[in-house]
C-alpha cells in the first residue's frame, strides 16, 4: 500500500518506520522541520511515568516501562540509565506508605527490566549524594531508575531509519486538509491520494479534522510544559514535590548544567508556545525551596516549551490521561494523544489499525 502520514514528530516518524518495515510505500509531510515542535521539547526522559500510577494509568505505565527498555537497547548511544531520587520530607504530600507502595508497584510493573528496582535510601545516604539539598525534615528517599535521552538526536536517528527504508520525508509542506477518501491537500494547492492516510499531528490532530470538516470523537486538552536550563551542576537527578502542591517537578543533570521542569499550563493552538516569566519564577521558587545554593532568573541560560496533547478527561491537567486513541474515517486514521516513550508501541498498533 501507499500510505501518507501527516506529522513529523516522534509518533509520525515511528509510524513511518513501522509501516515501511512492513513493506509499505510511505510519504510523510511535515509543516516545518521534523522533530522541531513538541517532540524536541520534552523533559529528555524515556520513562514509565511514576506519577501516572496515582491516576490509575497502569496499562500505560507498564507499556511505557517496556518501551523505555527497548529504546535503551536499540540506541544506547543516545539513551542512558538515570538514577532518580525522590526525597521524602516529613511535611510532604505523600506518606511513606504511599511512596513505598507506589515505587514497589513501579518496580513490579518493570518486570524483567535491566534497570535496578527502586530502593529506599536513608537520610545520610541522600545527603551524601546531594549535599546542597535542604536537610530539614528530610527522612530519606527512594531511588529509582528511568532513562535519559537526547530527544532531538534520537528522533533524527528514527528519521534515518525511515529514509533507509525508502520513506519520502517532505519538510516545509503544510497540509491544509485530509479526507476519508485518503486524500490530503497541501498549502501549495496540490491534492495527493493514498491507499491509507494517517493524521499524526499531535496537538494539531483535532484541529486538522476540524479544518477538514470531519467530526472528532476525541477531544484534546493542550497543556504547555516549560523547562529551564540552569547554570548549576547537579550530579544526581531528583523528582520533588512543588511546595504546597501535590504535583511534582524534576531537577535533572543535563550537559553539565541542570534541567528544571515542568509546568502545566492550558493554552490554545493560536498562543505562542514559550515559557512565560511566571513559569520561570514558579520553577525557580520550587528549586530554591530545596537547595541551599539558590538560583535567580539570571542563572537561567535557556528555556523551552512544548504542547502536550492530552486526552480530555479531567479539569486538572495534572490528572489528564497520557493514553492515546485512534479514530477511523474511511481510509483516514487519526491518532490522538500519546507520549515520547510509547511512540513505537503506538506505531505498532497503528499498523494493525490500517492493514
Amino acid at each position: 500500500m501507499e500510505i501518507g502520514i501527516v506529522g513529523g514528530g516522534i509518533n509520525g516518524l515511528c509510524c513511518a518506520w513501522a509501516l515501511s518495515d512492513r513493506g509499505h510505500r510511505i510519504r510523510l509531510f511535515e509543516r516545518s522541520k521534523i522533530m522541531q515542535a513538541t517532540s524536541s521539547a520534552s523533559s529528555k526522559l524515556l520513562h514509565g511515568g511514576v506519577r501516572y500510577l496515582e491516576t490509575g494509568q497502569l496499562r500505560l505505565v507498564r507499556e511505557a516501562l517496556i518501551e523505555r527498555d527497548r529504546w535503551l537497547s536499540v540506541m544506547p548511544q543516545l539513551a542512558r540509565p538515570l538514577p532518580i531520587i525522590y526525597p521524602k520530607y516529613r511535611d510532604g504530600k505523600r506518606s511513606s506508605l504511599m511512596l513505598g507502595l507506589g515505587f514497589g508497584l513501579y518496580g513490579r510493573l518493570s518486570g524483567s527490566s535491566v534497570l535496578p528496582t527502586p530502593r529506599w535510601l536513608d537520610r545520610s545516604t541522600v545527603m551524601k549524594k546531594l549535599p546542597d539539598l535542604d536537610s530539614q525534615g528530610l527522612e530519606g528517599g527512594y531511588c529509582y531508575y528511568d532513562v535519559q535521552m537526547d530527544d532531538y538526536r534520537l528522533g533524527q536517528w528514527v528519521a534515518e531509519q525511515c529514509m533507509d527504508n525508502g520513506v519520502e520525508i517532505h519538510e516545509d509542506a503544510p497540509v491544509l486538509s485530509v479526507s476519508p477518501q485518503g486524500a490530503l491537500t497541501l498549502a501549495s494547492g496540490n491534492e495527493i491520494s493514498f491507499d491509507r492516510l494517517l493524521n499524526v499531528t499531535g496537538p494539531w490532530a483535532e484541529d486538522l479534522l476540524d479544518r477538514s470538516r470531519i467530526s472528532s470523537r476525541c477531544h484534546l486538552d493542550l497543556v504547555r510544559g516549560s523547562h529551564l536550563i540552569v547554570n548549576r551542576r547537579i550530579d544526581h537527578a531528583l523528582i520533588l514535590e512543588v511546595p504546597g502542591e501535590s504535583r511534582i517537578f524534576f531537577v535533572l543533570p543535563w550537559e553539565g548544567q541542570s534541567l528544571v521542569g515542568t509546568t502545566e499550563i492550558r493554552q490554545h493552538l493560536s498562543d505562542a508556545v514559550i515559557c512565560s516569566e511566571d513559569e520561570s519564577l514558579y520553577l525557580v521558587r520550587a528549586y530554591n525551596h530545596y537547595f541551599h545554593s539558590g538560583i535567580g532568573l539570571e542563572d537561567v541560560v535557556q528555556t523551552f516549551s512544548g504542547l502536550r496533547p492530552l486526552l480530555r478527561s479531567s479539569l486538572d491537567p495534572g490528572k489528564a490521561s497520557r493514553e492515546y486513541a485512534f479514530q477511523r474515517n474511511g481510509k483516514l486514521v487519526t491518532v490522538f494523544g500519546g507520549k515520547w516513550t510509547t511512540a513505537r508501541a503506538l506505531a505498532n498498533k497503528v499498523t494493525k489499525e490500517i492493514e
